[in-house]
């Protein structure tokens, strides 16, 4: 087989595919003058709560502030604990611990590597105020027994989505159980824009309210400073793309299961894969999968041509600031698929010989390396 040079991602290619779409909107913005808190941000929110099928959405300018404004809007501060999982980016993590709360970790599902639904009762405590799941690459969380749990125990249910927009539970968008739930719009994420960008969908009128002044300083409608507030507000020009993207975003998911389909037909077997729970509507904002000898596997594709990514190479309660932050107790499933998870690419845009040529060298240099 010929060699080729497939990159992890390719955004380039993400602004090409839209062509004249997105040149048109980003020219009318710039010639019209009303870039902050303008009609392309509301109707960028209308079109994701009405795609979520929620009252309400609030955009702000990363998926970090979308974290972080969703926990203030719920009240979480000081004092308070937010069970969550060690899988996931750092951010997940530091919005809780920047409100003043602390992260209770609670392994993950071998299979789904979402949090573990039976493990979360056994965390929670009387300071106990929240349950934060992570849909993991684009795969939901088990998130009919997180509601259970949460309605028993009297908890808020906030989504971390930042990798999940489109995916589905029992024909449900990911993002519409919790009372609050919150998206990253980064380049590479299922609906990506051209720098950061982010969202929190609730259907409740008060949380809206709330998000809306935490976003804006701290004002209320009037004007008035009426809370700590913030600067995290959604530009125009981010606002512009993301409504041009969202009318592709289920067709661009289309093409992620397409490759993830090719992918587990010739990877099956040889490493383990990500497995979705029956109704649970996978998009792939990545494909990872655990191989012994991860590294040397690694490097072996990497001599290949085919570029890969750690998501996730160490849980974040061996990472030194977080350590000193959270509170565990064994997490061995974590840390087990921390030793040997490996991303291939996967984005909209490749052609179908990049992905037969992924998935041929991986399944080759994956048989290679266990042969030796």
């Amino acid at each position: 087989m010929t060699t080729m040079n497939v990159p992890f991602v390719d955004l380039g290619r993400a602004y090409q595919a839209l062509g004249h779409e997105l040149d048109d909107r980003l020219l009318e913005v710039a010639r019209g003058g009303h870039y902050i808190l303008g009609p392309n941000m509301a109707a960028l929110e209308a079109a994701v709560a009405d795609y979520l099928g929620l009252a309400h959405a609030v955009a702000v300018n990363s998926g970090t502030d979308a974290l972080f404004l969703a926990l203030c809007a719920a009240g979480i501060g000081p004092g308070d604990e937010v069970v969550t999982t060690p899988f996931t980016f750092s951010a997940t993590l530091g919005t809780i611990e920047a409100t003043g709360a602390t992260p209770v970790l609670v392994d993950i599902e071998p299979t789904s590597f979402n949090i573990d639904p039976k493990l979360i009762e056994g965390a929670v405590t009387a300071a106990t105020r929240a349950i934060l799941p992570v849909h993991m690459f684009g795969l939901p969380a088990e998130m009919r027994s997180v509601m259970e749990i949460a309605s028993r125990h009297g908890l808020q249910v906030i989504e971390d989505c930042a990798q999940s927009l489109g995916a589905r539970l029992d024909g449900r968008p990911a993002g519409s159980f919790g009372a609050l739930n919150a998206f990253s719009f980064y380049p590479t994420k299922t609906l990506g824009c051209l720098g950061d960008g982010g969202l929190v969908a609730t259907a409740d009128a008060g949380l809206h309210q709330s998000l809306l002044s935490l976003r804006n300083h701290g004002a209320d409608p009037e004007g008035e400073y009426v809370r700590q507030g913030y600067n995290s507000r959604l530009d125009e020009l981010q606002a512009a793309v993301l409504r041009v993207k969202l009318e592709h975003l289920d067709d661009m998911n289309e093409r992620r299961r397409q490759i993830a389909a090719h992918y587990g037909q010739e990877l099956t077997g040889l490493a383990k894969l990500q497995q979705a729970s029956p109704g649970a509507h996978h998009v792939y904002g990545y494909y990872t999968i655990q191989v012994p000898e991860r590294d040397r596997v690694r490097a072996k594709l990497r001599e290949a041509g085919v570029a890969t990514a750690l998501y996730y190479g160490k849980p974040l309660h061996h990472h030194p600031h977080h350590a000193r932050h959270c509170r565990w107790e064994a997490l061995p499933v974590a840390e087990e698929i921390c030793r040997h998870c490996l991303s291939l690419p996967i984005f909209p845009e490749m052609t179908d010989a990049e992905v037969e040529y992924v998935a041929a060298t991986t399944a080759r240099v994956i048989r290679e390396v266990s042969g030796d």
